[in-house]
C-alpha cells in the first residue's frame, strides 16, 4: 500500500497471528477490515485514531 507517498506492506491474518511490529495486522484492526475485499488501485480511507488514506499497489495471497 501507498500512505502519504510512503509505501508500505502488510500480512492480513488472524488475530492470533497479528503482530503489527513485524507487518501482520489482524483482519479484525481497523486497517484490516479496511482493506479487505478491495483491489489494486483501490484508496481506501481508514477512519482510526487518525484518519489516512491506503492505495493499494499490490495483492497477494499465500497458503500453507
Amino acid at each position: 500500500v501507498e500512505i502519504d507517498g510512503e509505501k508500505d506492506e502488510f500480512t492480513i491474518l488472524g488475530t492470533l497471528e497479528a503482530n503489527p511490529s513485524l507487518g501482520k495486522i489482524s483482519n479484525h484492526s481497523p486497517v484490516g477490515q479496511a482493506l479487505m475485499g478491495h483491489q489494486v488501485g483501490d484508496e481506501v480511507i481508514v477512519s482510526s485514531p487518525i484518519q489516512a488514506a491506503y492505495k493499494i499497489l499490490k495483492v497477494s495471497y499465500q497458503s500453507d
